[in-house]
């Protein structure tokens, strides 16, 4: 057994897992009780009266070149909540083990552990920067299972420093798993962690199509970590997890030109984030906009809630962070299109 298969709970790693109706596109299928018949108007390639592949080639081929990764070390699911769910489950007892996180910081990694009944450890990011607290959290995380961090990290937006992730990741060998979530890497111009794997095995990935790529109503992430851990999370992901209209929707979205376009749409949100940290960081109702990496700025208002109503007027939704410790008084704003960015700006230098 490797070092980090050690980590994961003794009886995920005995339990006999799902057998799913075996899976050969070659022979027609009468051997999974489904209706063999299509849905009247259903013009999917598959046919939604089919089960999906239960991690579909195509798709996870495809994941491997956008990411730069190898096949074997990608898991898809259902966004990077299914995959932050299964690492819980698989690598934390009820009652027993513990995971840590560092806050400010995306609420579910706290959520998925309490479902799953483990205790979690906070070790605050520090300073007005939200740096990590790189000795402390390697001292939590030999008392836990996984440490989760999120850089660029939200709601804050700032990039954590590689070197105190690479450092975590080393002190940690052997110890926890050191789950990175870089859900909005592509807006930051950061190159992943994914290229460290071969040198840390505890080191895991988490990447989605929800920002970047525009895809986040198909509900499609990536795990990225050592076969031997996507190995153990395929024994217990729910099986047939993508839906095929999932996996014939991304494969399409994500053809070249598509990714094309995405690129400048990136570009496009960057500019329109500069702009719009400069005009309100001269807006007196803002005390101070936070640097960003990310698609969004946390923005710290003298009164958020007038903030928020000016919005509102607007025809806008914006994110309030002020009852998050740390956080009195800031609001997280998405990057809109130019012509949104500019109505909420409008609105709020009226105020």
């Amino acid at each position: 057994m490797t070092s980090v298969l050690s980590l994961a709970r003794p009886d995920i790693l005995e339990l006999q897992p799902y057998q799913h109706a075996t899976w050969d596109p070659s022979l027609e299928r009468m051997h999974a009780n489904e209706m063999p018949w299509r849905a009247q108007g259903d013009n999917t390639d598959a046919g939604l009266n089919r089960y999906p592949e239960p991690q579909p080639r195509a798709l996870v081929e495809r994941m491997s070149r956008i990411y730069d990764v190898p096949a074997s070390r990608v898991l898809v699911g259902r966004g990077s909540d299914e995959a932050i769910d299964l690492l819980v489950r698989a690598f934390c007892r009820a009652g027993t083990d513990s995971v840590v996180i560092c806050p400010p910081t995306f609420g579910f990694y706290k959520v998925a552990a309490r479902i799953q009944g483990a205790s979690v450890t906070e070790v605050p990011l520090i300073d007005e920067g939200f740096r990590l607290d790189t000795p402390r959290v390697v001292e939590a995380g030999h008392q836990a299972k996984i440490v989760f961090l999120c850089s660029p990290n939200n709601p804050t937006g700032n990039l954590l420093d590689e070197p105190a992730l690479l450092a975590i990741c080393q002190g940690l060998a052997g110890n926890a798993l050191v789950c990175v979530d870089e859900a909005y890497l592509e807006f930051s111009g950061r190159s992943s962690l994914a290229a460290r794997l071969g040198e840390l095995p505890n080191l895991v990935i988490l990447r989605t199509l929800s920002k970047a790529y525009a895809l986040a109503g198909a509900r499609c992430g990536s795990l990225i970590a050592s076969e031997e851990i996507v190995g153990l999370l395929k024994r217990i992901i729910p099986p047939y997890a993508v839906p095929s209209s999932t996996v014939e929707e991304v494969l399409k979205l994500t053809e070249a030109p598509q990714r094309a376009i995405s690129a400048e749409r990136i570009r496009t949100i960057l500019a329109e984030r500069e702009q719009m940290r400069a005009r309100l960081a001269g807006n007196p109702a803002v005390e101070r906009v936070f640097p960003s990496d990310a698609n969004f700025l946390l923005v710290k208002c003298r009164d958020a809630r007038r903030f928020l109503e000016a919005g509102k007027s607007a025809g806008l939704l914006v994110r309030d962070f002020s009852a998050a410790p740390r956080l009195t008084g800031c609001l997280r704003i998405s990057v809109g299109t130019p012509e949104q960015n500019a109505r909420l700006l409008a609105a709020v230098e009226r105020t």
